[in-house]
């Protein structure tokens, strides 16, 4: 560029904008030095100039001229004024091309699945797969507990670096509730702390990869435990289903087919159907992982909620050498707090820990001893009887207006428990009618398709009936119901 020549910025400076002026100039000059506008060793405009020119203060240029040259886009000669600096590779502007954006990667990447998983965006409603309601748990106890947490940790030095496996105090909370209500032979030593149930299963996965292996799922099945596994470079087969869950028969078909690695189960309250495995298909699917060498993830995120009869010990109970147990306080509390965990033997513990400390580091030390707190002074408990009834009355008021409303298009299962009810549809007219117009009326849903490993699995949708008073959940029933009947 020659000295003299109008020079035009085509990054624009916003003096409304947070960042700093000079900033802005800093990024707009090297935006033009990597798209090739300004070559190695073209002369800038004086900084008289350039101010001029951008309506700036000389300061300002003077700023983002001393900035550049300290970081090496720029060199200054006392005679020659400042260019761009003569020893900028040619990479750094070569490949680009007039007009094209650069926001574009030039490099590989695995792109996001072009239908997303099975969580839905943000609307008027949401019947999810199966969210609490966040809005039941008091703020001012959830405040106090933070509070307590932040002065505590502070008094005994814990605000540096930790454990990965998490918080001793939640982990402690932790391996008690296991041991007390579900049966569990556990300490804190089996207890691994996550940011919440789906990071506890990626973890899992990637402890779990062998190569050569595949996982095992139900053809029914919760889809990004499924995107975990695979991305973990573990393909998932389906398994076959029938009126009592999982068919066990196929499941030793398949392991004498291919190598297991893991197979992802969720026996409490099958995710999606609701259905509780039966004990003596539990029993045959521990003998098997115990003569295949295959681990079971146990997905147990919703055990606290149950309506009626006592639930089945989880599995994890009576053959821990097998299961990889995972479980989340999120559904319990609350969402936001991102908090789940993994029981296991320690030498598991210890891989997922390890695995822990390459994503997350350690976790939150206040969030997880806020929730300890909340243990220790009873109020997850009197949370989850109090939850426990409320959702036990918005399941039976869901259950009347999907029968009234949609039972002519599908069959509709009153769950015994958790946070949603499964509708298998008979009438995939209607299936597809509904699930193209809800969205224009408000209404979220998880697409069917998400739910469906197999390519023989039944159709249907989860209905979380947790997060939503009745009378606002009827009414969007009844707006799906017109919109199956078309």
């Amino acid at each position: 560029m020659r000295r003299g020549k109008t020079f035009t910025l085509q990054h624009r400076i916003v003096r409304s904008e947070g960042q700093p002026l000079y900033m802005q100039l800093v990024q707009g000059l090297i935006h033009e030095i990597e798209r090739g506008r300004l070559r190695a060793g073209s002369v800038l405009p004086s900084s008289r100039e350039l101010a001029a020119e951008l309506d700036l203060n000389r300061k300002t240029v003077v700023t983002a001229y001393e900035e550049l040259t300290a970081q090496g886009w720029l060199e200054t000669d006392g005679r020659r004024g400042t260019r761009v600096s003569a020893h900028l590779p040619e990479t750094h502007y070569g490949r680009a091309q007039p007009g094209r954006s650069q926001t574009r990667p030039l490099f590989h990447f695995r792109k996001a699945p072009e239908r997303p998983l099975a969580i839905p965006g943000g609307s008027r409603i949401k019947f999810d797969e199966g969210s609490p309601d966040g809005s039941l748990f008091p703020a001012e106890i959830l405040a106090r507990s933070f509070r307590q947490a932040a002065l505590m940790a502070a008094r005994q030095k814990r605000l540096s670096y930790r454990d990965p496996r998490g918080s001793e105090l939640l982990r402690d909370a932790i391996a008690a509730m296991l041991r007390e209500e579900r049966g569990l032979v556990v300490g804190p030593q089996n207890i691994c702390v996550t940011r919440g149930s789906q990071a506890a299963i990626m973890l899992a996965a990637r402890t779990l990869t062998r190569q050569g292996a595949c996982a095992l799922a139900e053809e029914l099945t919760y889809e990004p435990a499924v995107q975990a596994l695979e991305g973990c470079g573990l393909p998932v087969h389906p398994l076959r289903m029938d009126e009592g869950g999982l068919v066990v028969d196929d499941l030793e078909a398949q392991c004498r087919k291919h190598r297991v690695a893991a197979l992802f189960l969720t026996p409490h309250h099958q995710f999606p159907t609701t259905i509780s495995l039966a004990p003596e298909r539990r029993l045959r699917i521990a003998d098997l992982a115990r003569q295949f060498g295959f681990a079971i993830i146990e997905d147990d995120y919703d055990y606290e909620f149950r309506f009626g009869s006592l639930p089945l010990l989880p599995m994890a109970a009576y053959a821990p050498e097998s299961v990889v147990y995972v479980g989340s306080l999120s559904k319990l509390l609350l969402p936001a707090l991102r908090v789940g965990y993994v029981a296991a033997s320690e030498e598991v513990v210890a891989a997922i820990a390890h695995q822990v400390s390459l994503t997350d580091g350690m976790g939150s030390t206040l969030t997880e001893d806020a929730v300890a707190y909340l243990f220790q002074d009873g109020e997850v408990r009197r949370h989850a009887r109090k939850a426990g009834r409320i959702y036990a009355e918005r399941r039976d008021a869901m259950a009347r207006a999907m029968e009234e409303h949609l039972g002519e298009f599908a069959e509709t299962r009153l769950p015994q428990g958790g946070l949603a009810m499964w509708l298998q549809f008979h009438d995939l007219e209607a299936l597809a009618r509904l699930e193209q117009q809800a969205p224009g009326k408000g209404i979220s849903l998880a697409a069917s398709e998400s739910y469906r490993l197999g390519p023989h699995a039944p159709h249907g949708l989860r209905f979380g009936f947790a997060a939503h008073e009745p009378a606002i959940a009827v009414s969007a029933v009844k707006t799906l119901g017109r919109l199956a009947r078309g």
